[in-house]
């Protein structure tokens, strides 16, 4: 059983409730737009850290994290990269993969709106967490953690902190 940290979209800025929130997770999994090198490396000093890089990174960024990742978490396989659309609205440049070898979950970030939809066509879970950044069009900064136990995701929680400190805890069901 792992549990997941999840977050987008921080663009150089790390909220100190980051952490809390995270505290109990196993990883963190950052999808994309780090900003800079020094908040890959701060996530790293804290949990391990697995992620891909945005289309704001920089070349430095670029050599730590891939564009596109692939692994497996316990019994899941995911896929994580930053532009990747969601169902029903796949980027072109994962399209052709997704259906060819859908993975259990997709991850993706970029657009700054949380989003946790299961595509029950691809037989998948689609979880953007948002952005936890202060930049960008979003007034709300959103982080996500869940529990992957075998081959199930469960226990799925969000955290919401808007710009003015206050804090706001969801959980929600999957199906």
């Amino acid at each position: 059983m792992r549990k997941i940290g999840l977050l987008s979209d921080t663009h150089c800025f790390l909220d100190e409730r980051i952490f809390s929130f995270f505290e109990s997770c196993d990883e963190i999994w950052h999808a994309g737009d780090f900003g800079d090198v020094a908040t890959a490396d701060r996530l790293a000093a804290f949990k391990p850290l697995r992620g891909v890089y945005g289309n704001i990174d920089g070349q430095e960024i670029r050599t730590m994290f891939p564009k596109h990742l692939k692994f497996k978490c316990e019994g899941v396989k995911v896929w994580m990269t930053h532009i990747g659309g969601y169902p029903g609205r796949y980027d072109s440049s994962v399209k052709p993969g997704i259906y060819d070898d859908p993975p259990n979950l997709f991850i993706s970030g970029h657009s700054h709106i949380l989003k946790v939809i299961n595509d029950k066509k691809l037989k998948l879970l689609h979880i953007n967490p948002g952005a936890a950044g202060n930049y960008g069009f979003h007034h709300v900064k959103t982080l996500v953690r869940f529990t992957i136990d075998g081959v199930d995701i469960k226990d799925l929680e969000l955290m919401e902190m808007e710009r003015n400190n206050k804090i706001g805890y969801s959980t929600f069901d999957k199906g």
